[in-house]
């Protein structure tokens, strides 16, 4: 099966799922530099990438901005819902889309997806409904982890790296 779009979760999976608040009222979250290379990856495979979260912050927007996400759902209920309606308008099927997530919002998708993982910090009933359970907790670089499985399985992790480190090496930007 080759997958042409791997969408994710935000909370639980690029984040430790800890919602962070100074005195002021900002809401803060951490996020693992090692996701980054996990798109990297993706944009020089030409697989497509996702976000589908519940939360709606101008924090994701800036990290989705960042990295060159091509597409980015904030405030999402029906995460199945919206994944159907982009692989639509993407004429991408949903068999060949791979999703990470670590919660209950994200069983329907994980279950209609071709591929689905969660990371190692996932409750276990999330555990036992995916394909794959990742060996690095939410927070912890569980993305790049996942975009790094699927490229291993396919034959092109080696490839992928030796065609990063040029990328990185060419000073071009993302």
């Amino acid at each position: 099966m080759k997958i042409k779009l791997i969408a994710t979760d935000i909370d639980g999976v690029w984040t430790d799922g800890g919602m962070y608040y100074d005195n002021t009222g900002n809401e803060l979250k951490k996020f693992h530099t090692y996701d980054s290379a996990g798109i990297l990856f993706c944009k020089l495979n030409d697989i497509k990438t996702a976000i589908l979260t519940g939360e709606d912050t101008a924090i994701v927007k800036r990290r989705a901005t960042k990295l060159h996400i091509d597409f980015v759902f904030q405030g999402v209920r029906d995460k199945l819902k919206i994944m159907q309606e982009l692989c639509e308008t993407t004429g991408i099927t949903i068999t060949e889309v791979a999703y990470i997530g670590d919660d209950m919002n994200d069983l329907e998708l994980l279950n209609a997806v071709g591929l689905s993982a969660c990371p190692n910090s996932a409750p276990e009933y999330i555990k036992e409904k995916v394909d794959w359970v990742l060996t690095k907790n939410g927070g912890e670089g569980v993305y790049r982890e996942f975009v790094e499985k699927i490229l291993t399985d396919s034959g092109l992790l080696e490839q992928t790296v030796d065609k990063a480190v040029a990328f990185i090496s060419s000073g071009k930007p993302v």
